[in-house]
This record gives C-alpha cells, sequence and structure tokens, in this order.
C-alpha cells in the first residue's frame, strides 16, 4: 500500500492506532515563496478493512458510527504530536 503522503526514502514519522483505525504523521520539506524551506507535518488518515473477495487487506477513509470514537481518539493524538513537534510555520506561508 502506498500512503498518498509517502514518497521513497520518506517513512512515517508516527503512527496512531486503535483497532483498524489509525492516523499516520508524516513530515516533509516544503519551500515558500521566499525560497526558505522548512518541514511541515501532516497527517493521513485510514480504515482497514479485509477484503472478503481477495482476502487482502485494504484502506478506506469511510467510517462506520463504531469507528468514530476510535478515529476521535487517533486523529486527537496525531493532532497533539503535531502540535508538539512542529519546527515551522511555513505551510501557513505556502
Amino acid at each position: 500500500m502506498n500512503e498518498k503522503n509517502e514518497v521513497p526514502g520518506n517513512p512515517p514519522e508516527m503512527k496512531f492506532k486503535v483497532g483498524v483505525i489509525s492516523a499516520t504523521v508524516w513530515r516533509n520539506t516544503l519551500t515558500g515563496k521566499d525560497g526558505k524551506s522548512g518541514d511541515v507535518l501532516s497527517v493521513s488518515f485510514d480504515r482497514r478493512y479485509l477484503d472478503k473477495e481477495t482476502n487482502q487487506w485494504k484502506s478506506s477513509n469511510s467510517l462506520r458510527a463504531n469507528d468514530l470514537p476510535k478515529a476521535v481518539l487517533v486523529l486527537n493524538k496525531a493532532y497533539e504530536y503535531v502540535l508538539l513537534n512542529s519546527q515551522s510555520n511555513l505551510a501557513a506561508e505556502i
């Protein structure tokens, strides 16, 4: 599986998981309009499920009602991590 923020050599910085629900934190380097570059953190989110036809695990961003508390938990943890580990306000400048 290839995460939308994943580039070769850019492993996830942190992953928070509750059951089949997960939030993954990625660190990416961006360059602003003034030419300065800095790291920004982004978060991807998914729910894993077993495809009964292929017997393979797949990802979805759709949630069931009983997934919502788990989603809130992992997203809050990811948000806390991003707040505590952001080194740049570059994202607001781009």
